[in-house]
């Protein structure tokens, strides 16, 4: 979807200014928002893309003003309504006020660690070989799905050439709506800067990102 999280080539946003010595967390909530959205995540009821997708569908006013872990925190709440664990009563009093779903598993503090370590691996086999191979030339494909995607908006319709073939991976645009995994071959393809960015670019700069078979096709 051409949501507000893609920002890429984007005119207006103001200088990127990287925090010197930044922490992990500017405050103790942030740190409490990443604990309760992850263990959130364990109950099973969604995965990655989804929760990826609910970020992203966020009102584009409500995603500019909040900081990162309030986005977090303001798909979390759509997340656990959507699948029953929370009402909107529920959130309005701070408490639970309604029946709520039973959650697939739930994590206990002593598992945390373990299940951190284990981590959520998206490789997986592909049946068919590789359409393209390093060096060839492709094109992405220009298209404005209402859905989730990985291919970022400035990197639509452009000519590349394939750096890297990487493995198999669960294709996250049909993941993110219960349509499967449906893994893909991932490619790193390599833009030159006036391919992006268009005439004046500086012509030293280059863009790789990593695509899914399904966003390439044959230049």
């Amino acid at each position: 979807m051409n949501g507000p999280q893609d920002l890429g080539g984007q005119m207006g946003f103001g200088p990127v200014a990287p925090e010197v010595d930044e922490p992990y967390f500017h405050a103790a909530w942030e740190k409490r928002a990443l604990g309760v959205t992850l263990c959130a995540g364990a109950m099973g009821a969604w995965n990655i893309d989804e929760s990826r997708h609910a970020r992203e569908s966020l009102h584009p006013a409500e995603y500019y003003a909040s900081s990162y872990y309030e986005i977090w925190i303001k798909a979390l709440e759509v997340l656990l309504k959507r699948h029953g664990f929370v009402s909107e009563r529920d959130l309005k009093a701070g408490t639970a006020v309604d029946p709520a779903a039973t959650p697939k598993r739930v994590l206990k503090a002593e598992n945390v660690r373990g299940v951190l370590a284990k981590g959520g691996p998206c490789d997986r086999p592909v049946a068919q070989p590789a359409r393209f191979k390093a060096g060839d030339p492709v094109r992405t494909k220009n298209f404005n799905p209402t859905g989730h995607t990985r291919l970022p908006r400035y990197a639509r319709g452009k000519h590349g050439t394939i750096e890297a073939v990487r493995d198999g991976f669960v294709f996250p645009d049909s993941n993110a709506h219960g349509r499967g995994e449906n893994p893909q071959w991932v490619y790193t393809v390599v833009f030159e800067g006036s391919e992006i960015w268009g005439e004046g670019a500086d012509p030293t700069l280059a863009v790789s990102i990593d695509a899914w078979e399904s966003y390439l096709e044959p230049a």
